[in-house]
């Protein structure tokens, strides 16, 4: 895997942003990458430092499309933690 598919996309999110205050940031990663292919993948794309990383599977919720019952996509997230003062510029909107 390249480290553009590892990180699938941003999680932009009332509760991401929060903890983008606190120097975490939440991904969209494939299932199959482990945390070190994570941290490794946002070291390369976004020249920063990681110095932790947390990943949870999401499970997909029950939904309805008319009258039949059907449930979302599960996917794995990975919320990267950062060095003190480092940030990801694209996040920041800079």
């Amino acid at each position: 895997m390249t480290y553009e598919q590892i990180l699938i996309e941003p999680v932009l999110s009332e509760k991401a942003n929060i903890l983008r205050e606190e120097g975490k940031y939440v991904f969209k990663v494939d299932p199959r990458a482990t945390k070190i292919q994570i941290k490794e993948a946002v070291r390369r794309i976004y020249n920063v430092h990681p110095v932790s990383c947390t990943v949870m599977n999401v499970s997909g919720k029950p939904k309805r499309l008319r009258s039949r019952p059907g449930y979302t996509s599960s996917w794995k997230k990975a919320i990267v933690r950062l060095s003190k003062d480092e940030k990801i510029s694209v996040f920041e909107g800079v």
